[in-house]
């Protein structure tokens, strides 16, 4: 028992995120999750510094089209002679910014629904709710096209159609969050000694429910790459020329028979940054939830 009043102790005095912290140092694959993630931007940093557009990513050269992976090409040249590794890497950039921003609207839009919903409940939670509950009855998938085919393809209608069909999502998460939190000792004594509903929300109720927020925020982005590389794959994304690595798979396909690097190497890298977010917010989870401490 006194061991356990000490462990107890030690925990308080460390605080909250340096104890997250520790508890995510000891988990192997979520460290290796972070690396890789990190690997992963300082490639795309890479590419948007060393690679030219003009001249290594778009560039056709029909003499070297079809050419197997070597020392010139590492990953090869797809049906145009255009080296595929420079397209990876340049790619990175767009697959990336679809995954953080598509993330980010949803969660800042979804975030803001689901806390006024959960913090002032009411006719104002049924309202919210009920719309939510319409766009979450369409399938995710059939959502995104939908936009896309309405507002046309390209990289900031991507962006939008991911985000409006993720924002049930969030705001469901969220909701739930600050329902857990809102009928607290120190948010009632904060209400009591007559703070704002603003100061009570951003200095209180949001900081506490962080933590549930961080990890579906984790695990999103990694489903938001997917879902633009599906629908690049389908021709409603970012468009030819311009590399994007499910626009990528789509171009490849034709010649995946006799040619596999064009798929496989795309297919690597969308593999490998989805499962270092994946192992980053499993990581996350276990870290920061407290029935997960020993």
């Amino acid at each position: 028992m006194d061991s356990a009043k000490m462990v107890a102790q030690e925990r308080a005095s460390r605080g909250f995120w340096k104890d997250v912290f520790l508890r995510f140092k000891r988990r192997k694959l979520a460290v290796l999750g972070f690396f890789l993630l990190v690997f992963i931007l300082l490639v795309c940093l890479y590419g948007v510094i060393a690679i030219d557009f003009e001249t290594q990513v778009i560039e056709q050269n029909v003499q070297n089209r079809l050419q197997p992976p070597s020392l010139e090409h590492p990953f090869g040249t797809d049906g145009f002679g255009r080296d595929i590794l420079s397209r990876v890497i340049y790619g990175s950039r767009y697959s990336l910014l679809i995954g953080f921003s598509a993330v980010f609207f949803a969660l800042i839009i979804g975030g803001t629904i689901g806390t006024v919903a959960g913090y002032f409940g009411g006719k104002t939670d049924n309202i919210f709710m009920r719309f939510m509950d319409m766009l979450i009855a369409i399938p995710f998938t059939l959502l995104a096209i939908a936009i896309v085919t309405a507002l046309g393809p390209s990289l900031v209608n991507l962006i939008i159609a991911i985000s409006v069909a993720d924002i049930p999502g969030y705001a469901r998460i969220i909701r739930s969050a600050i329902l857990s939190v809102k009928d607290s000792e120190f948010v009632e004594a904060s209400v009591a000694v007559g703070a704002s509903h603003r100061r009570v929300i951003l200095t209180h109720i949001i900081p506490n429910s962080l933590a549930p927020i961080i990890v579906h925020a984790t695990l999103g982005v990694g489903f938001a790459i997917l879902a633009a590389s599906g629908l690049s794959y389908l021709g409603l994304g970012i468009m030819p020329p311009t590399p994007e690595w499910g626009s990528m798979l789509s171009e490849g396909q034709r010649h995946i028979r006799y040619s596999p690097w064009i798929v496989i190497f795309p297919g690597l890298a969308i593999m490998l940054t989805v499962l270092a977010l994946n192992l980053l917010g499993d990581g996350l989870r276990d870290s920061i939830d407290p029935k997960l401490k020993n």
